[in-house]
């Protein structure tokens, strides 16, 4: 019961500080701001945490604990591989929608090898997830025969890295609906055979319903 307690109370730290990074940034956000925020003392923090360094390690590594989970979960559902690829787009709107450039800044220049690491789980997991999606749309006759799902999936992780770190958008376009749904349109129209055409048609505006 201690040990469940204890987890709660890690989890509940690292979900409020998870909201402040998003709001602030990383390095502005010091352990006196984390623990007055929150309403506890610095000693109950470094109880739960190291160090700073520990603390931004384990808010970034349980947000993508989260995302898995979420894609995790689809598996668990009766859908095609269209209707996994809406709910996919749904949680990467999301992210753009609370994505702050400072925060990833901040990641970037203040712990560069955590950044690899989680750089790196994004990619490898981004890729796994899409690759996984383009074989069973193929199977379902919804994605065309002849495209390759490897590098259908790796052309795909590139324009969403690439995306969140060009200078070509401003970040209000990056996080608008109009770009956003104009990128979806435009991944989908490559790989969709005509049965799939038929069914992201008649499905689309019931999924922008949803956003």
């Amino acid at each position: 019961m201690y040990l469940c307690i204890m987890e709660q109370k890690r989890l509940y730290i690292l979900d409020q500080v998870n909201k402040l990074y998003h709001r602030y940034g990383i390095k502005s956000v010091t352990m006196d701001d984390v623990a007055s925020h929150i309403g506890i003392s610095k000693k109950t923090l470094y109880e739960n945490f190291t160090d700073k360094e520990d603390l931004v390690r384990q808010v970034f590594l349980l947000e993508q604990d989260s995302r898995c989970d979420v894609l995790n979960a689809l598996k668990g559902k009766d859908l095609n591989a269209i209707e996994e690829m809406f709910e996919v787009y749904k949680m990467i709107h999301d992210t753009y929608r609370n994505y702050n450039p400072a925060m990833e800044y901040d990641l970037r220049k203040y712990y560069p090898d955590l950044c690899i690491r989680i750089k790196d789980f994004r990619r490898k997991r981004m890729y796994e997830s899409i690759h996984e999606n383009l074989l069973k749309g193929k199977k379902e006759g919804f994605f065309r025969k002849e495209l390759n799902a490897r590098t259908i999936a790796r052309l795909h992780v590139f324009w969403t890295e690439s995306f969140l770190t060009n200078d070509m958008f401003t970040f209000k376009e990056i996080t608008s609906f109009t770009i956003f749904h104009e990128i979806f349109i435009y991944h989908q129209q490559g790989i969709l055979s005509e049965k799939g055409r038929l069914f992201f048609e008649h499905n689309f505006e019931k999924f922008k319903a949803t956003l």
